[in-house]
């Protein structure tokens, strides 16, 4: 395959990269890996036609749940061609222009994301510490504004990103770590220098993910302080009961996110395998059970499907 030269950059084409040393087992891995994706949009479809239909359910924390299945829906959207492409149809290459548009919905969707969860770090944070004032801070127009600011802040922090890869030369082997495209990846395959794009992806993570993971560890500091001073016991678990599922979302996106990140730029090849699997933890573990917890944690969203379903 052609590498990229000075002129025509365009006109590279890029090899995506299943699961080294087990190229025979990708047709029995893309069963599991299909049953999953279908499992991911069907869920959070669900949820949010729930979310949109039923008046009951139009409450801050449900329309940021909606906000998060959305985010989580265009992910899995972005990712299904050319994962399951490679698994299923062994169809690796993909050209320079469609892996930076891949690469960057895939990072503006995870910026966005990591804000959708910081706002509902925050929403728990005012009904467990100010409830009294829960109604007037999150009035449906300011969530709106808010919605609004996420995805602008996802896409403008996020546009750079291809448009530096752009302007690199590439002299050295196409191949991709991944079966999809991201900014980490695609840089160390150009030869020129990489500063501009290094120093921006770093200032990206402790500007973006580090700040969004701070203010959450934040904010659950001040609710278990304010839960644990709640004399009833059962009213503290009571409270506590309602951030369970925000923390296993949390926990889910932010763990592999993290490692993935360092790995990518500390890692060796002796991770090579590790930094794989994390890759198809970090996008496809959380679109997966983001929609179940939540209809299992939800009363009042598992009583509507319930519903539902009975109907």
């Amino acid at each position: 395959m052609s590498a990229v030269n000075d002129t025509q950059t365009e006109f590279a084409v890029l090899l995506l990269t299943g699961i080294p040393g087990h190229e025979d087992a990708h047709l029995w891995i893309s069963i599991p890996f299909s049953f999953m994706y279908t499992i991911s949009i069907v869920g959070n479809a669900v949820i949010m036609f729930f979310i949109k239909t039923d008046p009951s359910l139009h409450e801050p924390m449900y329309i940021f749940l909606s906000m998060l299945a959305l985010t989580d829906l265009g992910v899995s959207i972005a990712t299904v061609p050319t994962i399951l492409g490679v698994f299923l149809f062994n169809s690796r290459e993909i050209s320079f222009n469609v892996c930076l548009a891949q690469l960057f919905f895939i990072h503006s969707l995870s910026f966005i994301e990591s804000s959708v969860l910081l706002s509902m770090a925050f929403d728990r944070f005012i009904a467990i510490c100010n409830p009294l004032r829960y109604a007037s801070i999150l009035t449906l127009p300011r969530i709106g504004k808010m919605g609004l600011v996420f995805v602008v802040r996802g896409v403008v922090v996020a546009f750079p990103l291809p448009l530096l890869l752009k302007w690199y030369r590439y002299c050295r082997a196409n191949v991709l770590s991944h079966c999809y495209c991201l900014n980490q990846d695609v840089m160390k395959l150009a030869c020129s220098d990489i500063t501009v794009s290094s120093i921006y992806g770093l200032f990206l993570a402790i500007s973006t993910f580090g700040l969004d993971s701070l203010l959450i560890f934040l904010s659950y500091v001040k609710i278990f302080k304010t839960v644990l001073s709640i004399a009833s016991r059962k009213e503290s678990l009571r409270a506590l009961n309602t951030c369970v599922s925000h923390l296993c979302a949390v926990l889910l996106y932010y763990t592999p996110m993290f490692g993935l990140s360092v790995l990518h730029r500390f890692g060796n090849s002796s991770f090579h395998l590790l930094q794989i699997l994390l890759g198809y933890v970090y996008l496809l573990v959380p679109p997966l059970m983001n929609p179940i917890i939540y209809s299992v944690k939800s009363t009042h969203l598992r009583a509507r499907i319930m519903r539902a379903f009975v109907k």
